[in-house]
């Protein structure tokens, strides 16, 4: 079997996080339709990822944000997207590169996707930290997101344990290994 000097791995990775990138385009446009609401996985160790140091030393390596009852200010761009949400009533503002991304799911339809992330060295794994939250969004801004709990997979107030699935409703993974040739 020869190389695949293509990469498909790679192309697929980038159109399904294409896919991420065009439905939080949509959710910051109109609001979140139904009862969608998103269980976003980053990789915070990547470059361009922007948390606070607060929450880089709670989430070193990984941490699962909840888009649903309370955030703000989402905007999105080709690269990355960014939010504004509560951490223990401490609200808090994310730059997050899509390439960043290694879950993405929607329990309320029963849709998720994993990506696997190229790790660099360890000097550049560190993001930037994050601006501080300007005073007058800050007393504007929800202080708790109103359904995460602690057994919850996505609870932004505990790193997150398990592998991301809901113990109550299982989603179907697409994992790009499936994709990669074996060696």
């Amino acid at each position: 079997m020869s190389d695949d000097l293509i990469r498909y791995d790679v192309l697929v990775s980038d159109a399904l996080r294409g896919v991420v990138r065009q439905v939080l385009t949509e959710i910051a446009a109109t609001g979140l339709p139904g009862e969608h609401h998103f269980y976003i996985t980053i990789d915070t160790r990547l470059p361009g990822v922007r948390i606070s140091s607060a929450l880089r030393q709670r989430f070193p390596e990984e941490m699962t944000v909840v888009l649903q009852h309370q955030f703000w200010d989402l905007k999105v761009t080709e690269q990355t997207f960014e939010v504004g949400l509560s951490f223990s009533g401490v609200p808090e503002r994310l730059l997050i590169p899509f390439s960043s991304v290694t879950g993405f799911a929607d329990p309320s339809v029963d849709f998720a996707l994993k990506f696997e992330t190229l790790l660099v060295d360890d000097e550049e794994m560190i993001g930037e930290p994050a601006e501080p939250l300007p005073a007058d969004e800050a007393d504007n801004a929800p202080v708790k997101l109103e359904t995460a709990t602690s057994d919850m997979p996505g609870n932004t107030d505990t790193p997150d344990d398990d592998d991301g699935e809901s113990e109550e409703k299982s989603a179907d993974v697409v994992s790009l290994d499936a994709f990669r040739k074996k060696s």
